[in-house]
């Protein structure tokens, strides 16, 4: 559905061991980009679909448009309970700030297990697996 995403930061180097951390836990690569950015994916071999996270303007922003100025929410998906755990306690050893605990969220019949991490930019990380009750 979505083939790339992107975002600035406000520093790269931090940005980078946060999602280094949390992104390993959850099996996918940080790859480089540039000397200003990187990316998110699957792995270097499954380029796509890709998040971007760098310093440098995008050519199609407005002068109006400021790093962080409206935090983002991303929720990446796991693969079941102690991938999330895992991501949690990831995300917070490498300078990240609890948002929520891993533990379940919204109606039980959802059956949906997450956690939230603000990054260094204060966005809203997510992990979260869906497991529904059988009927």
């Amino acid at each position: 559905m979505i083939d790339h995403m992107g975002f600035r930061v406000g520093d790269l180097a931090k940005a980078r061991v946060f999602y280094d951390a949390c992104t390993k836990a959850l099996g996918l690569a940080t790859l480089d980009n540039s000397e200003n950015s990187f990316l998110i994916g699957s792995s270097s071999t499954e380029p796509l679909p890709f998040i971007w996270i760098g310093t440098d303007e995008p050519a199609f922003w407005k002068a109006a448009h400021r790093t962080s100025a409206s935090p983002i929410h991303l929720a990446f998906r796991a693969a079941d309970h102690a991938t999330v755990d895992a991501f949690y306690r990831a995300a917070l050893a490498a300078g990240g700030t609890d948002n929520g605990a891993p533990g379940p969220r919204g109606p039980k019949e959802m059956g949906y297990y997450a956690a939230f991490v603000l990054d260094p930019d204060g966005n809203n990380v997510e992990a979260g697996v869906r497991t529904p009750p059988s009927s």
